[in-house]
């Protein structure tokens, strides 16, 4: 077994009101940004063994479906690295 890190970002869907990230928006341009738009995320990183970085990968996307995302309200992304 080899040591893996899978990192999970978790985002709302597009259209899904992000209440966080639109009062951060709010502040930012008031202290002079300019800014399109800007969406919150959550990222959650697990260190895990597994046979290989699919195997990891896999783990990592049930547990994001499971628990991590709301498939009904969010999007998530996936990525994996050997931990050192």
């Amino acid at each position: 077994m080899t040591g893996y890190t899978a990192t999970v970002t978790v985002r709302l869907k597009q259209g899904v009101l992000d209440p966080e990230a639109e009062t951060t928006k709010q502040a930012l341009e008031r202290l002079g940004f300019e800014l399109e738009s800007l969406r919150s995320a959550d990222r959650f990183e697990l260190d895990l063994d597994a046979e290989s970085a699919d195997d990891a990968a896999d783990r990592a996307d049930e547990m994001a479906e499971r628990l991590l995302a709301n498939p009904t309200i969010h999007d998530y992304a996936v990525e994996v690295e050997p931990r050192e």
